[in-house]
């Protein structure tokens, strides 16, 4: 006796259409979930990594500062900081002015800066470049955008010094007429402005970012105990 071949009815291959697409949508939202959320920590690793390369920059910076005669080699003016470095590009090449400022987009955010200048081979282009710092921080050309660095936003930033055993505001009067100290150098015949012997950074990191809040970073000069 012949069985007769039965096969699916329009309803069942309706069901089992039915559940495939349902079982292909939920595996697509549970890829594409997966995917955001790789983008996600992604994103919130490559933040956390310029937070700490521009922390590094900021203390390199430090770490080469110089003082010349007539010209501080640190200067804080409440909304950009200006540095007299040496140059790390090539031993011997001289020195550089680098600065630091936070700059508005426009929309109430605000970005840290940095910028600095080509190096300097003589007195003249020093105080140049120093004065074109303090220009760039407060109505950059388009020249000066191209020697500037964004890093990382930020809604506001203060310095402060430590002299004489306690941290100051380099605004103040009394930190002022520290930094008018002369330092005599013996090897040059010369002297210079007192630097401090220390810098603290203070950011208040923008929400939203994988590092947000107050930020407190402190540098000590390496010249402390090996003496001036």
């Amino acid at each position: 006796m012949q069985r007769s071949a039965k096969g699916f009815t329009l309803v069942e291959l309706l069901v089992a259409i039915s559940l495939m697409a349902l079982m292909a949508i939920l595996s697509w939202r549970g890829l594409d979930g997966i995917s955001r959320s790789q983008q996600r920590l992604q994103q919130h690793a490559d933040e956390v990594l310029t937070l700490q390369a521009t922390l590094t920059q900021w203390g390199t910076d430090l770490d080469a500062l110089v003082s010349q005669p007539g010209v501080p080699g640190l200067d804080w003016d409440g909304r950009t900081l200006r540095i007299v470095r040496r140059s790390s590009a090539a031993p011997g090449e001289g020195l550089v002015v680098v600065a630091w400022a936070r700059r508005s987009n426009g929309d109430g955010e605000g970005q840290w800066l940095r910028w600095q200048s080509t190096p300097l081979a003589d007195r003249s282009q020093l105080d140049q470049a120093w004065q074109q710092a303090a220009v760039w921080a407060q109505t950059p050309r388009a020249e000066d955008r191209l020697r500037e660095v964004r890093t990382v936003p930020i809604d506001q930033w203060q310095v402060f010094y430590y002299r004489n055993n306690a941290w100051t505001n380099p605004l103040s009067s009394a930190d002022t007429a520290d930094a008018n100290a002369a330092v005599p150098n013996t090897a040059t015949g010369t002297t210079a402005l007192a630097l401090p012997d220390g810098v603290r950074l203070v950011l208040t990191l923008s929400p939203g970012q994988a590092v947000s809040g107050v930020l407190t970073r402190d540098w000590v000069s390496p010249l402390i105990g090996g003496g001036r």
